[in-house]
């Protein structure tokens, strides 16, 4: 083994970033793994919360900066414990320089950190570089003294990093650690995995790519560099893997312990399922802390799949009980020191686990018995093969891997259609945007050409509501005359153009925050120009509208105006949010955290983390609290101070949120702190009154209220209003005589359906009977199949109970078209037919029902199916009453 010093991984981060904090860099805290950019669920690269920097949509700060940033991927999640190191959640380190430093210097320090502060032999370390960077090859050569035999050129695929097709690129260089040095320069191969691993990646942002592929050098060159933490930890522990570092070994000993299994003599396959528990229990609390909620869709159905993946591992362990949240206690444990926000969120992290595994282990075992109903209805079919679609919903919904249910199938003489169930996770991936693996930092039209060459915008809005401001870009939308828009940037705009406009400076609020951007006008002496909506680009504000009379032209000076009732009803909205989430907080529970919003001119909307419902007494007091507030006038007191200072003031932060490190702090004393960066009225009064439309779940352990106050409250009352009238007309009642003639009304038609079910029930059995001379003798048996034509489900069962039950010893399918496009069909059977026969309703009739597109099931002497195609009942029918008679003849 080599002699190399044993550095833990935290260690091994806090070196690297006091080694460029030397090197005059300024250290900045990892940002949030909900991303500002929406082209990417997660922060999946280090340099992700730079990219507004890299386009030029935002200046830099300071000029060298260094981050240790987490960071998640799951696009090749299947590689997860299968190989040394891949994993979901991960921690880059990277230095950074805007325009500063650039190839020589950051080749220099990089060789300096590895040799020097991680003490790596130099004779273990091989750098390439891309196979046209004649002046990178030259500072390995000539400035760090590597042998020319040791640097290897490699191709663009693996050494020129490019965003998109066009668009900020540059070559790469890249340092790898060598196991087995002992097997000499001959022949190095890179990509021997068992030899070699790449620890540190030099990106150097020398050029622009154009649409046509022609480079051209940036103005300023930028250098964006990633050092793995897992990586190097593997490196210096000199272990096998980055899973058996101490990063993540102690989350991985936690389940050993749990499961009683000693890892080091644990079975490849065990080791894999102890290994994907460790790197996905990181993930998940990392995620839950930084604001992603369990969920169907975006970002919470990749936390719902990992949170399953941890469950379905164990139990493939052999741990029966509920255990994620011992091993998530580890995982908090590891990261506080460096993650505080991580300890701060733990009773959330723990519930939402804890409530995510009760409801998965109820829906697994749901899954195993689904997968014994498919074996049987297989079976039945004579089938040779369980659909690809049904194993991937086994897969995805129930969490069975595809190999389990191969094994499982393969006992029974079945195999799975695998070229089916890669179709459904190619539809999943999609759905899920896992595979976003790449930064776009592509300038994609002309807007994004504008922006990019832009200053950042002014914002007067908090305290002016008009401004005179100079046009500083204009981006013109047309239609290309086949219903397509096309933007072009252009010098002027001419009335009925669709534009988008940057001002230097603007009253407008641009939309952010949860908060719509303003409606107003720009006016000079002979245009006009009405804005329909501001949006944020960076730190440039785009206001969007149409001209609507005469010319705008690049560089005029124009009268910025924003719509006050507007801005009157946002701010009303706004405020009302705040004071909601702190009544919440006082009636509900104080860990209440906001999940989301959405405040526009008419309502608003509030997600918010909750532990337990709301009752319609909980929903009234919080209605109530918040009006009470309201009527109590409290001065807004606004500030603008250090993020820290404002934290121990106890504001308010939006979990997941990234904030600056001044921050604007809206507070009404007594009441409510938060930092946020929107619109308020100064004074709560100013709201008049606040209104509950809606109290929902959206997701477990999330809901959701819709509201309205100030202004917009008439314009509810109105059609409220309006609905009272029309129904007091209809009923010929006064107002407070409607809920009494409604109940009457629903009491009535009640009784009616009753006796109308009746009637049908009674019209079923009449028909069921006229049927029992058709029935047909097999042996000591009696085979009755028929169809009824428009009969209802429920008189269907009915009829087919009735049926069995007159003809004794029997089996009867009958079936229905209830309605268009639908098909209803019940099997009955007698005690004799499912014990010696061994044949089972539920079974056979869900196997029937697959031939009308559909399935069912139900008990072993009674069952009920649907289908959707009623032109294959005839054949379905056909097939049932052959079955019977093989099997009962």
């Amino acid at each position: 083994m080599a002699d190399l010093p044993h550095l833990s991984g935290s260690d091994i981060r806090n070196q690297f970033l006091k080694f460029y904090e030397s090197k005059q860099h300024k250290i900045l805290p990892s940002a949030s793994l909900i991303p500002e950019d929406p082209t990417v669920m997660l922060t999946i690269a280090g340099m992700l919360p730079f990219k507004p920097i890299f386009l030029g949509q935002r200046q830099a700060p300071q000029l060298r900066a260094a981050t240790s940033q987490k960071c998640i991927r799951t696009n090749d999640i299947e590689n997860v414990g299968r190989t040394a190191r891949h994993h979901t959640f991960f921690e880059m380190l990277g230095n950074f320089s805007f325009g500063d430093y650039f190839k020589e210097q950051a080749i220099a320090w990089a060789w300096e950190l590895s040799t020097k502060v991680y003490k790596l032999p130099a004779g273990r370390i091989v750098p390439s570089v891309f196979e046209e960077d004649d002046e990178a090859f030259a500072i390995w050569r000539d400035k760090i003294g590597i042998a020319e035999h040791r640097i290897q050129r490699m191709g663009e695929k693996d050494n020129f990093w490019q965003s998109g097709i066009t668009g900020p690129c540059g070559p790469c260089s890249e340092l790898y650690y060598d196991f087995h040095p002992e097997l000499g320069d001959e022949n190095i191969d890179l990509e021997d995995d068992s030899r070699f691993i790449e620890f540190y990646n030099l990106v150097f942002m020398q050029y622009n790519r154009d649409a046509e592929g022609n480079l051209t050098p940036l103005e300023k060159q930028n250098i964006d560099t990633g050092l793995g933490l897992e990586r190097m930890a593997q490196i210096l522990q000199q272990v096998p893997n980055n899973y058996e570092t101490d990063l993540i070994f102690p989350i991985i000993k936690t389940a050993a312990e749990i499961a009683a299994i000693d890892y080091s003599q644990a079975d490849e396959k065990t080791k894999i399922s102890f290994k994907v528990i460790g790197d996905h229990v990181r993930a998940v609390v990392h995620m839950i802390a930084d604001g992603v909620t369990a969920s169907n869709t975006d970002r919470g159905y990749i936390l719902r799949r990992l949170i399953r993946r941890v469950i379905r591992h164990g139990r493939l362990i052999g741990i029966e009980e509920n255990f994620i949240t011992q091993v998530a206690e580890t995982a908090i444990a590891l990261a506080e020191s460096v993650y505080p926000n991580v300890r701060e969120r733990q009773e959330f992290i723990q519930s939402q686990l804890q409530r995510e595994e009760s409801q998965f282990l109820k829906t697994l075992a749901r899954g195993e018995k689904l997968l014994a109903e498919m074996i049987a209805d297989a079976a039945n079919l004579s089938a040779k093969q369980i659909s690809g679609k049904d194993a991937f919903e086994l897969y995805d919904t129930y969490g069975f891997p595809l190999e389990l249910t191969q094994e499982i199938a393969e006992e029974q003489g079945l195999i799975v259609d695998l070229e089916g169930f890669e179709q459904e996770m190619k539809l999943q991936k999609t759905r899920s945007k896992d595979s976003y693996e790449a930064i776009d930092l592509t300038i994609q039209n002309a807007l994004g050409e504008v922006v990019t060459g832009s200053h950042e915008t002014s914002f007067l809005g908090y305290s002016q509501l008009t401004a005179q401001s100079q046009v500083m870009g204009i981006v013109v939308n047309h239609d290309d005359g086949e219903g397509k828009s096309i933007s072009r940037n252009a010098p002027l705009a001419s009335a009925g153009d669709h534009v988008q406009i940057i001002l230097d400076q603007t009253p407008f609020y641009g939309e952010s925050g949860g908060q719509i951007g303003d409606r107003g006008y720009l006016s000079g002496d002979d245009v006009l120009v009405r804005i329909q909506d501001v949006q944020k680009e960076g730190n440039i504000l785009v206001h969007q509208g149409k001209v609507e009379r005469g010319t705008l032209n690049l560089g005029d000076i124009v009268n910025a105006t924003i719509d006050r009732a507007c801005r009157r009803r946002v701010q009303a909205n706004h405020t009302a949010t705040h004071l909601l989430q702190a009544a919440l907080k006082q009636v509900v529970d104080d860990s209440v955290s906001q999940a989301g919003s959405l405040v526009n001119f008419d309502r608003l909307r509030f997600d918010f983390n909750s532990p337990r419902a709301l009752t319609p007494e909980d929903v009234q007091q919080v209605e109530e609290q918040v009006n009470t507030w309201i009527s109590e006038a409290h001065e807004a007191d606004v500030n603008i101070m250090p993020l820290a200072e404002a934290k121990a003031k106890g504001a308010t932060a939006m979990f997941g949120e990234k904030y600056a490190d001044d921050v604007r702090v809206i507070d009404f004393p007594g009441v409510s702190m938060e930092l946020c960066g929107g619109t308020h009225v100064t004074n709560t009064a100013e709201i008049g009154v606040f209104k509950i439309i809606s109290e929902t779940g959206i997701a477990s352990g999330v809901r959701r209220i819709e509201a309205v106050a100030g202004a917009a409250i008439l314009d509810y009352l109105k059609v409220r209003d309006q609905i009272v009238k029309e129904l007091s007309s209809t009923f010929k009642v006064k107002p407070e005589e409607i809920s009494d003639r409604v109940n009457s009304l629903q009491a009535e038609l009640k009784a009616t359906q009753k006796e109308l079910e009746a009637a049908k029930q009674e019209l079923a059995l009449f028909k069921s009977d006229s049927l029992l001379s058709q029935a047909e003798t097999v042996g000591k048996y009696k085979i009755l199949v028929a169809n009824l034509g428009e009969m209802d489900a429920r008189s269907l069962q009915s009829a087919g109970s009735r049926l069995q039950q007159k003809l004794g010893e029997s089996a009867v399918v009958i079936a229905s078209i209830p309605s268009e496009g639908k098909v209803s069909l019940v099997a009955a059977f007698s005690q004799k037919v499912i014990q010696e026969k061994q044949l089972q309703a539920g079974k056979f009739i869900g196997g029937i029902a697959q031939i009308c597109g559909g399935g069912g099931g139900g008990r072993p002497n009674l069952a009920q199916a649907g289908g959707k195609d009623p032109g294959k009942l005839d054949e379905a029918l056909d097939l049932a009453k052959k079955e019977l008679m093989q099997k009962l003849g």
